[in-house]
């Protein structure tokens, strides 16, 4: 029932880090993602000893937590409910996260996200992203928009 939001994303193919929503509501989200040993980012991050980069775990926290949990927000209010998943685009608007662990490939992670406010058309969630063995690899605070932009008169 919770992976029915994913045909919202606009993310597709090598750029969709989400697998699976295990909980979503309005106050917060939990999802998984494993990640693809043959990604395109670990050809030259690091040769012969890849990791995953921050970038892209920062792009799976926000994929996840603040993404997923805002277009269900938005798709909640009545005003939405006959939106296309076309004309839906999420806006990173700020970051602020703590790595504490590496990610390798083939490693699966969960991320763990709370909201700490939707108002305005404006999400803030605080995120966290464990390993399989339930450890922090990493946390923040994000914030972002989900802006409904129509296609067809633009």
């Amino acid at each position: 029932m919770n992976n029915r939001i994913l045909n919202h994303l606009p993310y597709k193919s090598s750029f969709r880090f989400v697998d699976n929503i295990t909980l979503l509501n309005e106050d917060e989200v939990r999802g998984e993602y494993t990640l693809k040993n043959d990604a395109f980012f670990y050809e030259d991050h690091f040769a012969g000893n890849p990791v995953t980069p921050g970038v892209i775990i920062t792009e799976i926290m926000a994929q996840i937590g603040l993404v997923v949990l805002g277009i269900f927000l938005v798709l909640k209010e009545s005003e939405f409910s006959h939106i296309g998943d076309d004309s839906l685009f999420p806006l990173l608007t700020s970051t602020d996260v703590s790595f504490y662990k590496m990610v390798l490939p083939g490693q699966k992670v969960t991320v763990v996200s709370k909201k700490q406010y939707f108002r305005f058309g404006k999400l803030k969630c605080y995120i966290e992203l464990l390993d399989s063995s339930k450890e922090l690899v990493a946390k923040g605070m994000f914030s972002g928009i989900i802006k409904k932009i129509d296609l067809k008169n633009e």
